[in-house]
This record gives C-alpha cells, sequence and structure tokens, in this order.
C-alpha cells in the first residue's frame, strides 16, 4: 500500500478531511466504532497505540472492512512500528518527528505523518523529502496562527493538525489551505453508542463541507 496508499488517503481526505482516533482495548469495541464512523461517512482511522489491545483492534478492523484506511497512531519506536505493519497499518502517525521511524517509512514507501510543533521539525521533515505532517499538539502549538505562520515560508508542506480539535474550531482549521485534515479523539468519546458517533462523524463532515464548499 505505499504510492497507491497515498493517493488513497489523498482522495478520501480531500472529501471528508477528519481522522478519527480510535483508542480502545477491547478489539470489538474498535470494530464496533470504525463501522460506526464509516456509517457516519468517515473512513480513514487512526487507531492509538495506548493501550495493550490496540494493535488486536486495529487487525480487527482491517479484517471487518477491506474498505477503510486504518493507520497506526503514537508509533513511538521501530519495533512498533513493526508490529503495526504487521497488524496491517496502512499509515503511520508519530506524536514526534524520530528519524529513524520516518526514514524507514519513506524508504519502504510507507505514508508517515510524524509530528511537529517547531519551524527547526518542520525543516527538518522538509529536507527529510516529507511533504505532510502531523502538527501536534495543534492548540498548544499555537493553533492557527502558527499554521499560517508555517504556510508562508513551508509553501508546499501541508499538515494534519490534532490535539485540541474540536467541532468548535474545525472549520477555522479546515479553512487553511495547508491543512491536509484534522485528527482528533472528539469523534470517539469513551463508552458512546454506534449511533452517537456515527452522530459525530455526521456533523464534523456538515462542518467541513462549510470550510471547504468545494471539496
Amino acid at each position: 500500500m505505499s504510492g497507491t496508499c497515498l493517493e488513497q488517503l489523498d482522495t478520501r481526505l480531500a472529501t471528508a478531511p477528519i481522522v478519527p482516533l480510535i483508542a480502545e482495548n477491547d478489539a470489538e469495541r474498535a470494530v464496533e466504532t470504525a463501522l460506526a464512523l464509516k456509517a457516519g461517512g468517515l473512513s480513514v482511522i487512526e487507531v492509538v497505540l495506548r493501550s495493550e489491545n490496540a494493535l488486536a483492534g486495529l487487525d480487527a478492523i482491517r479484517c471487518a472492512d477491506a474498505d477503510l484506511i486504518v493507520g497506526a497512531g503514537t508509533v513511538l519506536t521501530l519495533d512498533q512500528l513493526a508490529a503495526a505493519r504487521s497488524a496491517g497499518a496502512q499509515f503511520i502517525v508519530s506524536p514526534g518527528l524520530l528519524d529513524p521511524i520516518a526514514e524507514l517509512c519513506l524508504a519502504e514507501n510507507i505514508p508517515v505523518f510524524p509530528g511537529v510543533m517547531t519551524a527547526g521539525e518542520v525543516q527538518r521533515a522538509y529536507a527529510m523529502g516529507l511533504r505532510t505532517v502531523k502538527f501536534f499538539p495543534a492548540s498548544l502549538a499555537g493553533g492557527v496562527p502558527m499554521l499560517k505562520a508555517f504556510a508562508a515560508v513551508f509553501r508546499d508542506m501541508r499538515f494534519m493538525p490534532t490535539g485540541g480539535i474540536s467541532a468548535g474550531n474545525l472549520v477555522d482549521y479546515l479553512a487553511l489551505p495547508s491543512v491536509l485534515a484534522c485528527g482528533g479523539s472528539w469523534l470517539t468519546p469513551r463508552g458512546a453508542e454506534p449511533e452517537v458517533t456515527q452522530g459525530l462523524a455526521r456533523e464534523a463532515l456538515a462542518i467541513a463541507a462549510t470550510a471547504r464548499p468545494s471539496g
């Protein structure tokens, strides 16, 4: 899923520029949440590796619906990267920019979105050949004004802000041309019923449509 996956990501995120985060320790609940998100119109999902059974959940989601594009988030080490790939992760997200992870993903054509929050980190990512990065934690790292400043300097970089994104500020981020998509866990509140998750996904899509009417 190298170049093809990247193309699929771009296509889907152009229409639905939101990447919900799933943080479930129970694989069955992870699948239930993922299917609810898809029913609400979101088919690119990040499973965060913050629990013992997160990878089991990722694998179960991939088996449940092959049409979903499922990535692994909070990937901190090369071992986690290998485990995520074995579980079927189609893209990789990290909270920070760790050169060995980014370099391996680039070498093997694995879509990767490392986290950045400073101009120095963006420049380093750019020099490595990356053109899309995660902006994290977005609300604490300067939010919309910081992204506008980055865009003025790094004109062909795209960003995926995550951290502090909500229905209340989603439109402000998505209105920025440099923002590929927004990630967030507000779409998947712990213990929410599938109908609630589906409704939150639809609400996010409606907000995205106001930010990008021609999208």
